[in-house]
C-alpha cells in the first residue's frame, strides 16, 4: 500500500528524530548526512526562496514572476525531498547482510542485559534506528565500540 506524501514526510521527520546522530555511524549510513542537510535546508531554503523571489521581481520586473515563483518553489521543495527520502528509507526493509548484523547486534545486546523486543521477522531501517539508539543509550561504551 502506497502512503500519501504528507504521511511519508511525517514518517521522515519521526525517523530523523529517532536516528542516533553519532559520528561513528556517519561512514556506515547515509542518514547522518541526509538528516544534517535536511535540517540545514529547513532553516535556510525558505529564506533563500524569499530572497530569490524578491531579487528577481525587483531587478527583472513582474514579467519574470512565473520564473521567480518556479525558482522559489524549487528551493522550498529541497527540504521536502530530504524528508521524503527519510520517510521512504524508514520503511525500507534491511538488506540481508544488514539484517544479519541487526540480529547479531540484538543477540549480543540481550546477552548483556538488554530487555527490548525484536518485533518483526523482516526489520526495517526504523527498527535499526531504534536498536542503535538503545545501544548508545543503554549499553556501555566498550560494548558500543566493539560492535561498530
Amino acid at each position: 500500500m502506497q502512503k500519501s506524501v504528507m504521511s511519508q514526510v511525517q514518517t521522515g521527520r519521526e525517523y530523523a528524530k529517532k536516528w542516533p546522530m553519532r559520528k561513528e555511524l556517519a561512514p556506515l549510513f547515509a542518514e547522518f548526512k541526509v538528516i544534517k542537510a535536511t535540517e540545514h535546508a529547513i532553516t535556510v531554503m525558505p529564506i533563500l526562496a524569499m530572497l530569490t523571489l524578491f531579487m528577481q521581481i525587483n531587478y527583472l520586473g513582474s514579467d519574470f514572476l512565473p520564473q521567480a515563483i518556479a525558482v522559489a518553489l524549487f528551493f522550498l521543495s529541497l527540504p521536502l525531498q530530504g524528508l521524503l527520502w527519510l520517510g521512504k528509507r524508514a520503511e525500507t526493509p534491511l538488506e540481508p547482510a544488514m539484517e544479519h548484523w541487526f540480529k547479531e547486534l540484538y543477540t549480543k545486546m540481550v546477552a548483556n542485559g538488554y530487555q527490548g523486543e525484536l518485533g518483526k521477522n523482516k526489520p526495517r531501517y526504523a527498527d535499526l534506528a531504534h536498536l542503535l539508539n538503545d545501544m548508545f543509550d543503554k549499553m556501555d561504551r566498550a560494548f558500543t565500540q566493539e560492535n561498530l
